[in-house]
């Protein structure tokens, strides 16, 4: 083989692999993600052990941080081992019997971070809300959070 030939076969090769790694990280649903201080707490192992393949229409990804869970392309990301909200302002409600606030202050209109209240470890979740309804995925995790122990409720904090 000519050594143009063998420069060129290896160029096809570098930029084949390049765009491969370039595509897996693009599409690795981890990406920008952390894992909360609080992530291996037993509560939280049990959170996302039991978190459901299908969430609002999205399906689950394999992440390999602690204490994460993303369902479709980051649609929707739960993180547990955050720190618990104090006394807010910030909007309150009950989904089945778990309190949950959303942090305005993390929030934007096309994203919003709703983290449960009066439980240690806290539970946040971010939901792009042009893509995913925040009211039904939240339903749906309230019973992943349900067991952690309650301390305080959110419109009492108000």
């Amino acid at each position: 083989m000519s050594r143009l030939a063998l420069v060129a076969v290896s160029g096809i090769v570098v930029l084949a692999v390049g765009g491969a790694v370039t595509t897996h990280l693009l599409d690795d649903p981890a990406r920008g993600l952390t894992a909360a201080a609080g992530a291996g707490d037993t509560h939280c192992r049990e959170v996302t052990r039991n978190a459901p393949g299908l969430l609002a229409g999205e399906e689950r990804r394999s992440v390999a941080l602690e204490g994460v869970v993303v369902w479709g392309s980051q649609r929707v990301i739960l993180r547990c081992g955050v720190n618990s909200p104090g006394a807010t302002k910030d909007p309150c409600f009950e989904a089945n019997g778990v309190d949950w606030v959303i942090d305005e202050r993390q929030s934007t209109p096309d994203r919003k971070v709703i983290v449960t209240f009066g439980r240690t470890p806290a539970t946040q979740v971010a939901i792009r809300a042009r893509e995913v309804r925040a009211d039904e995925a939240i339903v749906e995790l309230s019973h992943l959070v349900a067991g952690v122990p309650k301390s305080a409720h959110c419109l009492d904090a108000q």
